[in-house]
Formats: C-alpha cells, structure tokens, sequence
C-alpha cells in the first residue's frame, strides 16, 4: 500500500505559478506510476498528467505546455509545476498511484487534495 501527502496548493494570481508536492510512504515509490489529477466544485475529477516509473509521460491536452510532472525517487516524492495559471484551473489538486501502467484510469492510491485557487 502506498501513501500520498499533497502540499503546495494556496491562493495566486492568474499568470502565476505554483508547485505542489506528492509525498509517498508506504512502499518502493519507483516501482509506482504517478499521476495528477483536479476537481473543480460541481464537476468531476480531471485527469491532468502522468507519468511511469521509467519517466514516460502522459498530457491532457488542457494543460500541456503549462504543467509539467516530475518525480524524485530518492526523496519519494513527485511534483506538479503549474504555470500560467488560470481562473479555471481553480480546483482541488489530487496526486495518485498505481503499481502497473499509467494511463488515465484506474488508478489504486489517491491523497487527500490540495487545494489551488486562482484569482482573476
């Protein structure tokens, strides 16, 4: 089993940037697949990016070329830059994990969210 902690969420200015955090325990983080995924109120959960333990990577279109996911092994971590912000991107960002592929379901782990307000 595996354990994700989101950190980095806050309140920023359309343009601006933000990192988030997704912090593992539990199990080997290498091992796992990572992905990102938001959730605006009224609406479903979205799926953002992902990426393999191997570090292929995985886009939604609404959001590749101002996100980029990233992972540290060693610090059993894995990150979200988000960049260029949007009003529209206000949402609750969550992190998950799974043990086997990336695409964009099924996956088994999930954090709690952090939560990314953009103002206009």
């Amino acid at each position: 089993q595996v354990q994700l902690v989101e950190s980095g969420g806050g309140l920023v200015q359309a343009g601006g940037s933000l990192r988030l955090s997704c912090a593992a325990s539990g199990r080997t983080f290498s091992d796992y697949a990572v992905a990102w995924f938001r959730q605006a109120p009224g609406k479903e959960r979205e799926f953002l990016t992902s990426m393999s333990w191997n570090g292929n990577t995985d886009y939604a279109d609404s959001v590749k070329g101002r996100f980029t996911i990233s992972r540290d092994n060693a610090k059993n971590s894995a990150y979200l830059q988000l960049n260029s912000l949007k009003p529209e991107d206000t949402a609750v960002y969550f992190c998950a994990a799974r043990r086997l592929g990336f695409g964009r379901s099924n996956w088994s782990y999930w954090g709690q969210g952090t939560q990314v307000t953009v103002s206009s």
